[in-house]
């Protein structure tokens, strides 16, 4: 409604102060050069009474005199006229940043519009006295827009996590997606659009650093869980909004959302095979330390029979009883809105089969002969995963 009722104030201004300031040009002859304009001043002069003891001449021409000898007359002149214009569209910004918060965009694109037609235009004055009062509005809501990014930078910054929260999009990315979303609307059929796209880019950096912080900041949830959903809807908003400036910030948004996950991913395959994985730990210990791999099982805590009670710890039955019980603690920690359960758990799939293949490594180069085996292999694994999933 602002940008609407701006616009329309504009163009009726607009042949109102051009046809003044031609008038004004043309009866006062201030294109004229400056010998023409003490001509000029003298005639005006004449108007005044010669007697000194007659009345003074008039606040009017002492004001006419003045302005003939400034600089630029007939800015001077049209300022007088029109006094309360540039107030009042002063006062018309105000009003427009307090219907919207973001009210200032429509302002900001609406004046830079109107400014690039002027200087387009055959028919205007080249230092047209409305060209002047654009420019000034055009500062002013420079002005009010770098203050209302800034703002809304310091809200996500200093953005809370709400204490019921766990998990899921975090404020801070839903704010940030809600001004994109509006701006690159008011932007669209803009003719330039620098002051966006720098915006753009300050607010993106605070909404990565606020992710960051609420993250670690809560003990309640599991950070790398929430830094992947979020890095992950930022990629996804960013991959439908095809914003140039930020083709770097989507980049990063993909690359962090895919690291969050790995660690996401490895810290909780941990618990369904926990004992072998911190015995098989033990094992490449060993061997870094410089122990031979076939004199591994000599080593007290990791001998054959070690290794035996380990393994015996995880028959099949009760890995898959345990992946059971892993994916639906995935599925209660994910939220549903992002769809993320499927790509976890096939990260997952992957992440355990090549742990399992490393584990089979281990056991043929340190336990060579022995005879031992874990008590599922790889097509159980594949089987016991594709059974949790058509099941659920």
């Amino acid at each position: 409604v602002c940008k609407q009722v701006l616009e329309q104030v504009l163009r009726e201004l607009q042949p109102l102060c051009t046809a003044e300031q031609q008038f004004i040009e043309r009866f006062f002859q201030l294109s004229h050069d400056a010998a023409d304009r003490q001509v000029l001043e003298v005639s005006v002069r004449s108007m005044t009474s010669p007697v000194p003891s007659a009345n003074p001449p008039s606040s009017q021409i002492l004001l006419i005199i003045f302005l003939l000898r400034s600089e630029e007359p007939t800015t001077h002149l049209l300022s007088e006229v029109f006094s309360c214009l540039q107030p009042e569209l002063r006062g018309f910004l105000d009003v427009c940043n307090k219907v919207h918060p973001f009210g200032c965009l429509q302002v900001l694109v609406t004046l830079s519009d109107s400014i690039f037609q002027m200087w387009r235009s055959s028919s205007a004055l080249p230092s047209s006295f409305f060209n002047t009062v654009l420019g000034n509005l055009l500062l002013l809501a420079k002005s009010n827009f770098n203050k209302c990014i800034e703002t809304l930078c310091k809200e996500i910054e200093e953005a809370k996590m709400p204490s019921k929260m766990k998990g899921g999009i975090l404020p801070s990315v839903s704010r940030f997606e809600e001004f994109v979303t509006f701006s690159e609307e008011v932007f669209r059929t803009a003719r330039r659009r620098q002051e966006l796209d720098k915006a753009h880019l300050r607010l993106v950096s605070s909404v990565f650093s606020s992710i960051t912080s609420l993250s670690s900041a809560n003990l309640k949830v599991n950070t790398d869980m929430v830094m992947m959903e979020n890095f992950h809807h930022i990629h996804c908003f960013l991959c439908q909004k095809k914003i140039h400036c930020l083709e770097g910030k989507k980049r990063e948004a993909k690359q962090r959302y895919s690291e969050h996950m790995e660690k996401y991913v490895i810290k909780y395959l941990g618990q369904p095979l926990e004992k072998l994985n911190h015995f098989f730990e033990g094992v490449k210990a060993r061997v870094a330390q410089g122990v031979k791999e076939e004199e591994v099982s000599f080593q007290l805590a990791y001998s054959k029979q070690e290794l035996r009670k380990v393994i015996d710890k995880y028959p099949g039955k009760e890995v898959k009883k345990a992946l059971e019980i892993l994916y639906r603690k995935i599925h209660k920690d994910l939220s549903p809105e992002e769809n993320l359960l499927l790509a976890v758990w096939h990260a997952m799939e992957q992440e355990l089969i090549h742990q399992h293949q490393e584990f089979e490594d281990l056991i043929q180069r340190c336990y060579a002969g022995s005879g031992i085996a874990m008590d599922f292999t790889r097509q159980d694994l594949l089987s016991y995963f594709n059974s949790i999933t058509l099941s659920n």
